[in-house]
């Protein structure tokens, strides 16, 4: 048995693949971003899925692609955690961008955005990986991510640059004590989780004035430190993956548009075409 894992701050989706290429099940955990959840919470979030755990001892390799696993030491925190867990498999975990570029363009040139909970982009030369800066996450990075414009939307809120009418129904959706979103940010784990949450509420109001601008402002800034460093030409795709890029891949291809650069396609969950990519290089 075979599991292969989109590992987002969020959510984590699983699929198992049995011996004859087949889907055996899928399941969603919690997210297990190893840089900001304790380690025994990582291992608590996959054992409490009883799917997981019927199959535990017959599962021979797991391919887990995560946010926070860019770097060595979360990556092996992980690694550690799943090893422990299936004890019969050989483990590889590998940055959520891999698995991004997996599903978006398999093994073709291109460049590859996460727009999720969390953000990122690198440029994929049909073999290697090539990336302007490693993430530092979500207090110094994650342009246009979740968690970024959930920090904005709080933001404007305190400040009082919120439309009034928007302002209000911002109230009604949210715990908005100042202590309560202290602890959550502050004390709890998974704060980019809990900030992303807040960027769900642009959903309902996209087509209002105020989140058009908010997101294209944000999309704008992930365009001048994420994409347009690379100085590729217009003729190489550029692949979105994440529920941000595809909620607003309408401001999305405005905005790359501005920069002279087309969007060659949007997946919100890649899982099921990295899944195709694995079953194709399965044996």
């Amino acid at each position: 048995m075979i599991l292969i894992a989109d590992g987002g701050s969020t959510k984590a989706d699983w699929i198992a693949i049995n011996s004859k290429k087949e889907e055996a099940f899928r399941v969603r955990t919690l997210g297990l971003n190893p840089a900001v959840v304790p380690e025994v919470e990582l291992e608590n979030r996959i054992v409490n899925m009883f799917q997981l755990m019927q199959i535990k001892e017959e599962v021979t390799e797991i391919f887990f692609y995560g946010a926070g696993c860019g770097t060595p030491i979360p990556t092996a925190i992980l690694k550690n955690t799943l090893e422990t867990i299936f004890v019969n498999a050989t483990v590889v975990v590998a940055e959520d961008l891999l698995a991004a570029v997996y599903a978006a363009t398999g093994k073709d040139p291109a460049v590859v955005c996460i727009l999720g909970t969390g953000s990122n982009s690198c440029y994929f030369d049909g073999k290697d990986l090539h990336m302007l800066a490693p993430s530092l996450g979500y207090i110094l990075m994650d342009e246009a991510s979740g968690n970024y414009f959930g920090k904005k939307l709080i933001v404007d809120y305190f400040y009082k640059k919120m439309p009034n009418d928007i302002r209000s129904k911002f109230e009604k959706e949210f715990d908005l004590d100042a202590d309560h979103l202290k602890k959550y940010i502050y004390r709890e784990a998974n704060p980019n989780m809990f900030l992303a949450t807040f960027a769900k509420f642009m959903f309902d109001f996209k087509e209002e004035k105020y989140v058009k601008r908010l997101i294209k402002k944000g999309f704008q800034e992930f365009f001048k430190y994420r994409i347009l460093p690379y100085h590729l030409g217009q003729e190489t795709p550029i692949y979105f993956i994440g529920s941000i890029a595809h909620y607003f891949r309408d401001v999305l291809e405005k905005v790359a548009a501005k920069n002279n650069l087309k969007i060659t396609g949007v997946i919100q969950r890649p899982i099921d075409d990295l899944v195709a990519y694995h079953k194709h290089n399965i044996g």
